[in-house]
């Protein structure tokens, strides 16, 4: 074996070391969100307070991550990235209040379902204001993702909207309407291609402790007691440590396998939702769950292939952190 040979196999354990480490924490860092919904039915508290404590305790851990990466200087904006910086902090707030206004109106899985339908909001953002070109086959994604979400809102079994509980599509439109948030964030963090993400969660985070605390101020604070640790949870497992973990996964994953693995996220919430609160959601539900699932990986599975390398080019890891 010549030195080169030996260069290349070395770097393609060093990948192939890369992908099974990232993919342990990406994985865990999805099913700890999918534990979310038990945390926020506990906390007894209204859907502001929630977003609140989220970014507040979310800000706290978030701090210590980088500064221990030694990232604070990152945190300085500038004149080109603070509008947008602040734009995506404001709209991920945002999206954070509705999921949890959502989940006081449906199912802890199916809003997290319907939020998951942001991958195709992306693809439809990227066309219109990144110029990218959708092309026939993501067109049909989408397609079937549309067919798959009105399958899992269950509309088709309660077209009447009798049997379903009060203030439910109010719900599904919060959950619509989030995903469509958390999807210009996506564009925004494109263009800020060079901000690693944690920096930029630092910032949603900030944004939100800073201008959503009026809310509690007014309306009262939660009692002092379990309701507190429910909450802090919600903001150091489910903010501080789940997204830690997602972005060192995220820095060591392909895009497709990031895609793959974002749905133990979703697939999470429903077993919680049937083991935790009993409630099951019907074989319909569950194929256009299925359908969403196949279609944002097909759709994502394209993505990749189209920004594949020619060969002899080694593909670049590193999915933005």
């Amino acid at each position: 074996m010549n030195a080169n040979q030996h260069i290349h196999n070395s770097a393609s354990c060093l990948v192939t070391t890369r992908r099974s480490t990232g993919a342990w924490p990406f994985v865990l860092g999805c099913v700890l969100l999918g534990t979310i919904g038990i945390f926020v039915k506990n906390a007894h508290a209204d859907p502001l307070t929630v977003t609140w404590f989220r970014c507040a305790f979310g800000l706290i851990v978030l701090t210590g991550w980088v500064t221990l990466r030694g990232q604070t200087r990152l945190l300085r904006l500038t004149r080109t990235t603070g509008p947008w910086v602040l734009a995506a902090g404001s709209l991920m707030v945002l999206s954070w209040g509705l999921f949890f206004s959502a989940i006081e109106r449906m199912s802890v899985g199916v809003a997290i379902v319907l939020f998951h339908f942001q991958p195709m909001w992306v693809l439809v953002l990227g066309a219109l204001f990144l110029k990218e070109s959708i092309g026939r086959r993501r067109i049909g994604a989408v397609s079937v993702a549309m067919v798959g979400l009105v399958l899992a809102t269950g509309i088709v079994e309660h077209p009447s909207g009798g049997d379903v509980p009060q203030g439910y599509w109010l719900g599904v439109m919060y959950c619509l309407v989030g995903a469509f948030c958390m999807a210009c964030v996506t564009i925004i963090a494109r263009h800020l291609r060079e901000l690693p993400a944690g920096i930029l969660a630092w910032w949603q985070c900030a944004i939100g402790t800073l201008t959503v605390w009026i809310w509690p101020m007014q309306h009262g604070w939660p009692g002092l007691g379990v309701s507190w640790l429910w909450l802090a949870g919600l903001g150091i497992i489910h903010t501080g440590l789940a997204y830690t973990l997602i972005y060192i996964g995220m820095a060591r994953l392909n895009t497709g396998r990031i895609a793959l693995f974002q749905f133990v996220y979703p697939a999470v919430g429903v077993f919680i939702d049937w083991i935790y609160f009993g409630q099951r959601l019907s074989g319909l539900q569950l194929t256009g769950i299925a359908l969403m699932a196949a279609a944002i990986w097909f759709a994502e599975r394209a993505c990749a292939m189209a920004r594949t390398p020619p060969p002899g080019v080694e593909p670049n890891e590193v999915s933005g952190t």
